[in-house]
């Protein structure tokens, strides 16, 4: 028998996938019930609400990503400027590899519905957050190893770095080209935060 938290991951990651491609006005619960095979009466031991699922999905989805970033940020031989390089190049690389498709939940759901659910902004806030506060650790870093300017708070280049990213994915997807993305990180991590 399958545990009730292995079923709760798989709504999850099931969530995180129709989200993604569907919106949160797109997603049915009855359609994620019924490739994940949980009865429908069920939804409601797992999660109170649909918005407190999309909530979750949110919080389910940046767990990956800020264990990636954080791996990259393990390397002791490397700079936390080029752990940035290296973890916005592998993105680049699925991106293009996805036919630039999805790009980022948060932003995603940000403009769908980051306004109009209290509880759904609260998770993207958080989410937002965390996913900064580890780039702010990484240019701190860089900052420390003499790689980053120092006339700008890490906090404000990491803000930076996120909100311009969110906007390179939104243009990826309407140019269907990762060219935004490249020239994002261009434009700040090979030059604006250098040295």
């Amino acid at each position: 028998m399958i545990s009730k938290q292995v079923k709760r991951e798989k709504l999850l990651d099931q969530g995180v996938q129709m989200l993604m491609t569907q919106g949160y006005h797109g997603t049915g619960l009855k359609e994620i019930l019924d490739i994940v095979k949980i009865p429908k009466g069920s939804f409601y031991n797992y999660f109170n609400s649909k918005e407190e699922f999309a909530a979750e999905a949110i919080t389910h989805y940046i767990e990956h990503f800020i264990l990636r970033l954080n791996g990259h940020l393990q390397t002791p031989e490397v700079d936390g400027l080029t752990a940035l390089k290296n973890y916005y190049a592998e993105l680049i690389i699925e991106l293009k590899q996805a036919n630039y498709k999805g790009g980022c939940l948060l932003g995603n759901l940000m403009g769908e519905i980051g306004d109009t659910s209290e509880v759904c902004r609260r998770s993207l806030m958080d989410a937002v957050e965390r996913y900064s506060d580890l780039q702010k650790i990484a240019l701190t870093r860089a900052q420390e190893e003499g790689v980053v300017r120092k006339d700008r708070s890490a906090k404000s280049m990491a803000d930076l770095l996120v909100s311009s990213w969110q906007g390179a994915l939104l243009r990826m997807k309407i140019e269907q080209s990762v060219q935004p993305l490249h020239e994002c990180c261009q434009a700040l991590l090979e030059d604006y935060f250098k040295v």
